[in-house]
């Protein structure tokens, strides 16, 4: 029975610091020619990381010409994530250029480990 106890008291020594460690999301933009001036990181959301949710969202982002996000349209993720990541996009700002429609993934994942 102790061994039962021993095994389960590493199991959480090893997950604690998973479970405590700030979670991170990261995002890919539509169109690698075109760059990006300022890239927006969503928020985590609260109860997502208190869930320890974690997942991509997929966005189809129309960019205007003057390089503002003009549209989002979700594609797939996590209902507890979609708000977030369509918020974070619709503030990015690219370079100008033609009108332009691709698909961004933006991904949560909780951080591993401690530290960043």
């Amino acid at each position: 029975m102790s061994a039962r106890w021993t095994t389960l008291g590493l199991l959480v020594a090893t997950l604690a610091p998973a479970l405590t460690a700030p979670p991170l999301a990261s995002a890919q933009h539509p169109d690698p020619q075109r760059k990006v001036k300022i890239r927006v990181s969503p928020q985590y959301p609260d109860l997502a990381r208190r869930m320890n949710i974690s997942g991509t969202v997929r966005l189809q982002v129309v960019v205007g010409a003057d390089g503002t996000v003009r549209a989002t349209n979700v594609l797939g993720g996590h209902p507890l994530l979609v708000q977030a990541a369509s918020e974070a996009v619709r503030r990015w700002k690219f370079e100008p250029g033609g009108e332009t429609t691709g698909v961004v993934e933006v991904k949560f994942t909780p951080a591993s480990g401690t530290g960043t």
